[in-house]
């Protein structure tokens, strides 16, 4: 039975790969912990391909990889004639930067998707649209705070905005998202705690370590991981 860990939950992506890497060697997970990601791996970024290929890879080095589906990756599978929603729109929101990483610009559809990986169709397909970690429930976008939780629609899951931001809630947990970028985390306590900070426009990847109630950043183009408190930034250690 695997040893109470530490948890990590990790903000949008969108291609950064080198902002990922640093921030994965500065946290360092090991075998006991859990590092949830909240989806948007690819789209608009330098490298979306490297950021899949290192996201496989980190689930032979820690003790659970949990990877949730962003309105990004269902555009994509959606383009390319799998499940999902959107597709047409998938070049407009940055996919173009997507197909280029893969060495597959102008393939759509069967075509585009028999000539992916084997091993990141299995990532994408294997995409989860929620996780529930102690007090805290992961999801993508938000949740409709006019619905009960079973009833919550996987558009909105992936896709709502500001009836969610502007809510309160009484569901009993605090919910960790990404999907709308901020120039920091938008801190919403008990309610909710919004991850995307941006980092694809130049801002920085945040992640929020659960078991410490802490924040740590990288900022786009920089090498070192520092935590985030309101007012003041120190260091990580």
């Amino acid at each position: 039975m695997m040893n109470e860990g530490r948890c990590f939950v990790i903000g949008d992506i969108h291609g950064c790969i080198e902002e990922l890497e640093i921030l994965l060697n500065s946290l360092a997970p090991g075998s006991d912990d859990t590092v949830v990601f909240l989806g948007d791996y690819v789209d608009r970024g330098p490298d979306s391909k490297a950021v899949v290929d290192r996201l496989i890879r980190l689930q032979g080095e820690v003790g659970r990889c949990v990877f949730l589906k962003g309105n990004h990756e269902d555009m994509f599978l959606a383009f390319a004639g799998q499940p999902g929603h959107h597709g047409q729109a998938f070049l407009y929101n940055g996919g173009d930067a997507t197909l280029r990483s893969y060495g597959l610009e102008g393939y759509v559809g069967p075509a585009l998707w028999e000539r992916l990986p084997d091993d990141h169709k299995l990532f994408f397909l294997r995409l989860v649209l929620h996780y529930r970690s102690g007090d805290f429930l992961c999801v993508h976008a938000g949740l409709n705070p006019a619905q009960p939780l079973d009833g919550q629609s996987e558009e909105d899951l992936l896709w709502i905005r500001g009836e969610w931001i502007r809510a309160s809630h009484n569901y009993g947990f605090t919910v960790l998202f990404g999907h709308t970028p901020m120039r920091m985390p938008f801190v919403h306590w008990p309610y909710k705690i919004g991850l995307d900070t941006g980092l694809v426009y130049g801002n920085a990847l945040t992640c929020f370590e659960t078991s410490e109630r802490r924040f740590w950043q990288v900022r786009r183009g920089e090498t070192q991981v520092r935590e985030w408190i309101p007012n003041r930034v120190i260091p990580m250690p």
